[in-house]
């Protein structure tokens, strides 16, 4: 099955659209958190459908790696939105101006 590189390019730029209305949209930290990780994942698609249009496997590398920051980015963010979430009642972006409490 030959999936032309089209596909893969209009999926990660729906995917990049949803988390860049999903960034500026939300004011929930999980929401921003979600919303970049599906930004991520948009460039994955990306590197993905090119190193099979190239037959490379660079690209799926690069993915991988990409991944492995993601989920260091997830642990590192909801270590912060919890420790906020347990100094204050509300999760609200723009009223965290600093971390102080």
């Amino acid at each position: 099955m030959n999936v032309p590189i089209e596909a893969y390019l209009m999926l990660s730029l729906a995917l990049l659209a949803l988390g860049l209305v999903g960034v500026m949209r939300r004011r929930n930290p999980l929401m921003l958190l979600l919303s970049v990780e599906l930004m991520l994942n948009a460039g994955n698609v990306s590197l993905i459908g090119f190193s099979r249009l190239w037959d490379d496997p660079s690209g799926q590398v690069f993915a991988l790696v990409v991944m492995v920051v993601a989920a260091a980015e997830v642990v590192i963010g909801l270590g912060l939105v919890v420790a906020i979430f347990r100094s204050r009642t509300r999760l609200d972006v723009d009223e965290m101006s600093s971390m102080r409490g």
